[in-house]
């Protein structure tokens, strides 16, 4: 371990160089994921024992490095909201639009446009301007999912190909709760410690699953191994192991790097659920993803501005 750590230490390693491009790779399986286990679980009893078994991992490791929690009330009310958010909204409108039909690889580049939404309530809501390159590509990301969704159009009562009206309502839902959910966190709970707030964050989403699975759903689970082993999956290489190396990536000064990588997920996602599902786009949807990716890539790397002080 202390020689890993060494390793870690040293900006040039292969290493760390790697560790990016491994954290995209984890976190584009979260929704092939959900493809495996939504057919022996409902999707907010699947989401309520993942939640419950990573704060049975994260509490204690929060608890034995002694690592502080929120210093104020108000502080542990946002960080509640932006879980109920980040992880509630958003997971619970992934599961739902996979478990209504929607294709793994078209989930993922919805609601990878999280960046565009965010770029686009940042100016009313934080109070920052979009500049001509943003806007540029959220023309982009608006034309790129027109194809995709125009290339799945089915003219029976499906509406789209495989999936209806309530799919996509579904992965809609999620794309604002993460987008502002990303936004209510940036405004409120700048002050989060990472790992404790990660606890909370999970505990307020636990909360909203248990709500949803005795409302909605008989919340009952096929133990099989295949539902067992995705879940272990999800809990302990997805919600524990790939935020554990977001934390790392933070630390190295690598966050940036990251940031610039999330464009991969729906591609990588896509081709994972056609390896394993045999999911296709036409070549009119493919060329929309390409588009939309691009329109991303626009949007994330462009700086917005803050509007200028009048000084009348």
């Amino acid at each position: 371990m202390t020689k890993l750590n060494a390793t870690l230490q040293h900006p040039g390693t292969p290493v760390l160089a790697a560790m990016p491009a491994v954290f995209v790779l984890l976190w584009s399986t979260g929704f092939i994921g959900a493809k495996f286990g939504l057919p022996y679980a409902e999707p907010f009893t699947f989401l309520w024992l993942r939640c419950v078994l990573t704060l049975a991992v994260l509490l204690p490791l929060v608890l034995v490095m002694r690592i502080p929690w929120p210093g104020t009330a108000p502080l542990w009310g946002h960080i509640a909201v932006s879980g109920m958010l980040v992880h509630g909204a958003y997971l619970a409108g992934v599961f739902y639009s996979i478990e209504l039909g929607m294709p793994a690889g078209l989930t993922a580049l919805l609601v990878g446009l999280q960046p565009l939404l965010t770029a686009a309530c940042a100016g009313p809501l934080l109070g920052e301007r979009l500049g001509k390159i943003q806007w540029l590509g959220l023309a982009l990301g608006l034309l790129g999912i027109s194809l995709v969704l125009g290339s799945k159009l089915d003219f029976s009562d499906s509406l789209f190909e495989g999936f209806g009206l309530g799919a996509l309502i579904s992965v809609t839902a999620a794309l604002l709760g993460i987008s502002l959910g990303t936004l209510y966190q940036k405004r409120f709970c700048t002050h989060m410690p990472l790992l404790s707030g990660a606890v909370i964050q999970y505990m307020a989403a636990t909360s909203l699953f248990t709500l949803g699975a005795w409302l909605f759903e008989t919340r009952q689970v096929d133990w099989t191994p295949t539902f067992i082993l995705t879940l272990g999956w999800l809990v302990l290489i997805l919600s524990i192991a790939a935020i554990l190396l977001l934390m790392a990536l933070i630390k190295k000064g690598e966050a940036s790097r990251v940031a610039s990588l999330f464009y991969l997920v729906p591609p990588v996602t896509a081709l994972e659920a056609w390896w394993l599902f045999d999911e296709r786009l036409p070549w009119l949807g493919l060329l929309g993803m390409v588009i939309a990716i691009g329109g991303v890539i626009l949007v994330a790397r462009a700086s917005p501005t803050r509007p200028r002080k009048s000084t009348t």
